[in-house]
Parts: C-alpha cells; sequence; structure tokens
C-alpha cells in the first residue's frame, strides 16, 4: 500500500527506487496490490517476459517493510520474490535443474550488487500431463522458484535488476547488448 497517510519516508525512498529500475523491453510489469498481512507496508509487482519461442515467464516481486525491524528478517524490509517459467522437456529432464535454477537467483543479485543477508527459499519441478478432453498440449514442465531476502537498506534498484535478471536468464533470453544466432 504506497501512498497512504503516514507512510514511513524509508519505505517511499524503497519503493522509488524499485521503479525506477530499467527493465529490458521484453520485461512487462504491473502494479498490484500487495498482501496485506505480512507487514506494515508493502509494496508489489507483477512481470511477465515471453522467450524466444513464446514461452512464458511470470514473476512477483514483493517489498515488506517493518519500521520496527523483523527478528526473523534480521532488518526492517524484505524482499519476496515468486517466477514460474515454462520448460522444455529436454531442461526439464535435467536432475541438476533446481540447483541451476537456484543459481539463476543467487548469481542475479552478486551480480547487480543488491546488498543483501537471510537469502532463503525452494525450487520447485512441475509436470503435468493432460487426458481426456482438456484443451492444451500433452505434457507441461514448469520451474517455480520462491525466495526471501532482507535488503540492508533502501537502495533497491539493484533488487529490482536482479529479479528481472532472474526472469530473463529463466527464460533464455541472451544477456543484454547479445545476440543469439538461429
Amino acid at each position: 500500500m504506497t501512498g497512504a497517510a503516514g507512510e514511513p519516508e524509508q519505505f517511499r525512498r524503497a519503493v522509488a527506487t524499485l521503479k525506477s529500475v530499467r527493465t529490458r523491453p521484453e520485461v512487462e510489469l504491473t502494479e498490484v496490490r500487495p498482501p496485506q498481512r505480512l507487514a506494515p507496508w508493502a509494496f508489489a509487482l507483477t512481470a511477465e517476459v515471453t522467450g524466444p519461442a513464446d514461452e512464458l515467464s511470470t514473476g512477483r516481486l514483493v517489498l515488506l517493510h517493518d519500521p520496527d525491524g523483523v527478528e526473523a528478517w534480521g532488518g526492517v524490509f524484505r524482499l519476496v520474490a515468486y517466477v514460474r517459467v515454462e520448460l522444455d522437456p529436454e531442461l526439464a529432464a535435467d536432475p541438476l535443474l533446481p540447483e541451476v535454477g537456484w543459481s539463476w537467483l543467487t548469481e542475479a543479485l552478486e551480480q547487480s550488487g543488491a546488498r543483501f543477508t537471510a537469502l532463503g527459499g525452494t525450487v520447485t519441478q512441475t509436470s503435468s500431463a493432460r487426458f481426456g478432453d482438456i484443451a492444451g498440449p500433452a505434457r507441461t514442465d514448469d520451474l517455480e522458484l520462491r525466495a526471501s531476502w532482507t535488503a540492508e537498506d533502501a537502495e533497491l534498484a539493484a533488487h529490482g535488476t536482479a529479479f528481472y535478471d532472474l526472469m530473463a536468464t529463466a527464460i533464455g533470453l541472451p544477456p543484454v547488448g547479445v545476440t543469439t544466432l538461429r
């Protein structure tokens, strides 16, 4: 809830830095209503990225702020990320996929220069097979990454950059400035 009466300056500044991040043209952002009971102040964005073969990566980034701090967070700002990406069957068969998925996040945070502590989360692989009269492909494979971490200060641009880079990497987009040959 941004723009509310009594909103802490530190929270307004953190939201402004998240909104200031320039994303790749493939990333479509939408501000959405944040969760209401996790922290006194919250802000949320959803993102969609379409990959080279029309695969879809969807995500959500939530900023939680408690001016008094939360012991479990080890700070006053907590970022919560959710990313879901469609996989091709060959990639989905890789037994190291969960570790690779987690490395996409840790590398994005490190490369962006985000200052953080208390990183934790899960990576889940799912495969669905359709039978009978259900429309859609016979089989789909997905990866879901759920993570949260504590930002060390209100400067969150690097955290936003890391999240958008994570989504681009998950969908298979090359780094900015790199062209893939087909």
